[in-house]
């Protein structure tokens, strides 16, 4: 797969990670940036993707993907935000 992925969860009873992938998705289309939201309670298959693209058996949604490389979580995401390095962050420079 390639291009910039976010994987996100239409079924969690956490309201922080339904915050934190709204707002994840909410800087990208102000941002006109664009990318494919990847459902991972469609397919255990994809959180199991997901896990194993961020190196960590536990991670949770949001994690960002582009291509085959790991961008980060939330916490990265928004540090990048912070610091203008997005598109660092999300490597498309």
């Amino acid at each position: 797969m390639s291009g910039l992925r976010v994987y996100s969860t239409s079924v969690t009873g956490s309201r922080e990670i339904k915050s934190q992938q709204s707002e994840v998705t909410r800087i990208l289309d102000g941002k006109r940036i664009q990318y494919q939201l990847v459902d991972i309670s469609q397919d255990n298959a994809l959180r199991d993707e997901m896990r194993a693209l961020a190196g960590n058996p536990k991670a949770t949604p949001p994690q960002i993907v582009n291509g085959d490389q790991y961008c980060g979580d939330y916490e990265l995401f928004v540090e990048a935000v912070e610091q203008n390095t997005l598109q660092e962050f999300l490597k498309l420079s």
